[in-house]
């Protein structure tokens, strides 16, 4: 399927349309979401990790402070406490003469200071040179490197980024404090999956709960637009309705965004409403004025005794009656609006046409079957449905050997008639021929042949159709197919 085809598809109805635009919304709404909120947590979390190790920083300067005044705090006799202190002390930490002395108060290696190789390292280095760096129990004999700290100051917007002594990525704080007038840089590092880890963890969950509303709420979507949907339906019901004859106009009682168009679609009712009695009318006042003459002109015949070929005459004005009679009911059946104004229960007039036919074959031996539902209706006037019947039955009725049989049944939404009769039947010449009008295969019986073009005709008005068919076992199948009229509860 090619991609406009596929878009007309998707955006072919109002519901997807609005389906597809809130999806599409509710979609960027949620990403949008999730990208502030993923930098809220990670300027959250990066605070927390800096907090700590800026925590640590103080710490060790304030142990350094402790230190260096338990150092010059003086001996009973007199002497400066360092003086004591032998050459390997703490690893070699004795500086050069003059140089400071680096010494911690107290234990400030607390966890995850304590861990080796945790990543969690600090580091004290004296900026004037002279004893060797302290550092954490963490570090062990590694050591940083404080060259890329130069010029750096915990009071900077941003953390440090830098390596371990194994290479793994760093973020550092950086201090430079003065412990009696010596300058130090005290630096405090966290390892990268300090920020990294705890982010990850919290964004997938925030992206899961993201994922859950933004589904939750396009569900949400597709029951209100549905909701908001429902009075079209219900529109187009009433509409059908109308259309059915079921109802004359449609509620006026509709949300009032749809109001005006009930408004004027009643109003495009009522004027076709208008129109349709208007043709009515016509209808009427030609069946009179037709149909008055014809009668006067038949009486006349039949009164006059010096008219040879009165029978002949008599015949002509019935065959012209019937015509004129049928092409009325062609004009009233256009009137009406189509097929789907009426609705007629098929049984009954089957019933009626086969208990006349049968007093009319009395002298014969034949059986007049009929298998209706009793449910079945048609969307046919019911005088048209009796000429059609009317035609089909008597034809089967007078070809018959012994038996005609009606049955029906319901395809789709129409209702498929058959009349069956075990005659001698026809070929498709002659089945060809006897649908046209005037056309008769007998010319012995009476008739004037226009009976199966007339139920051809009225079946083909109403959407229907009238076809003849040879049966295998003899005789002939005339099928009738019509449209089904609307439910009694519809």
């Amino acid at each position: 399927m090619s991609r406009p085809a596929l878009l007309s598809r998707l955006t072919g109805t109002l519901r997807a349309r609005l389906l597809l635009a809130a999806a599409g919304l509710i979609v960027a709404a949620v990403i949008l979401a999730g990208l502030v909120i993923a930098q809220v947590l990670s300027a959250f979390v990066e605070r927390q990790v800096v907090g700590r190790l800026d925590l640590q920083i103080a710490a060790i300067a304030a142990a350094l402070q402790d230190g260096d005044l338990e150092d010059r705090e003086p001996r009973r006799d007199g002497r400066d406490r360092r003086e004591d202190r032998d050459g390997p002390r703490e690893a070699g930490r004795r500086g050069h003469p003059g140089a400071p002395d680096l010494r911690l108060g107290r234990d400030v290696d607390g966890p995850p200071f304590d861990r080796r190789g945790s990543g969690w390292f600090w580091q004290v280095v004296a900026l004037d040179g002279g004893e060797a760096p302290l550092t954490s129990r963490s570090l062990g004999r590694d050591r940083l490197d404080l060259d890329v700290f130069s010029g750096r100051a915990r009071n900077g917007p941003d953390p440090v980024e830098a390596r371990g002594p194994d290479g793994a990525a760093l973020i550092a704080r950086v201090a430079e404090a003065r412990i009696d007038g010596d300058r130090l840089r005290i630096v405090a590092t966290a390892p990268r999956s300090a920020l990294t880890d705890p982010l990850r963890e919290a964004v997938l969950t925030v992206a899961g709960a993201l994922a859950l509303l933004g589904a939750l709420l396009v569900a949400a979507m597709a029951v209100q637009v549905r909701y908001g949907l429902a009075p079209l339906g219900a529109l187009a019901k009433d509409l059908k309705a109308v259309r059915d004859g079921r109802a004359d106009a449609i509620p006026a009682e509709q949300p009032g965004e749809l109001r005006p168009l009930v408004a004027e679609l009643n109003a495009l009712i009522e004027q076709d409403a208008a129109n349709l009695r208007q043709a009515r009318l016509h209808v009427a006042n030609l069946a009179h004025g037709l149909k008055t003459p014809l009668a006067t002109l038949s009486a006349a015949i039949e009164r006059s005794p010096d008219l040879s070929d009165r029978a002949a005459l008599l015949g002509l004005s019935q065959l012209m009656d019937r015509r004129i009679r049928h092409h009325l009911r062609r004009a009233r059946a256009a009137a009406l609006g189509g097929p789907l104004r009426h609705r007629t229960v098929l049984r009954p007039h089957v019933e009626d046409l086969a208990a006349a036919l049968a007093r009319l074959h009395a002298g014969r031996d034949l059986a007049i079957e009929a298998a209706i539902p009793s449910d079945l209706a048609l969307s046919v006037e019911a005088e048209d449905l009796d000429e059609m019947l009317g035609n089909l039955l008597d034809n089967a009725c007078r070809h018959a050997r012994r038996q005609v049989r009606v049955t029906a049944a319901r395809i789709d939404r129409q209702a498929r008639i058959a009349v069956l009769d075990d005659g001698p039947g026809l070929t498709a010449e002659e089945i060809v021929a006897v649908l046209q009008p005037g056309r008769r295969l007998d010319e012995s019986a009476p008739g004037h042949g226009f009976g199966l073009p007339i139920a051809a005709e009225l079946a083909e008005l109403y959407g229907g159709t009238l076809t003849l068919e040879g049966r295998s076992e003899g005789g002939l199948a005339a099928l009738l197919v019509l449209p089904l009229g609307p439910g009694p509860a519809d």
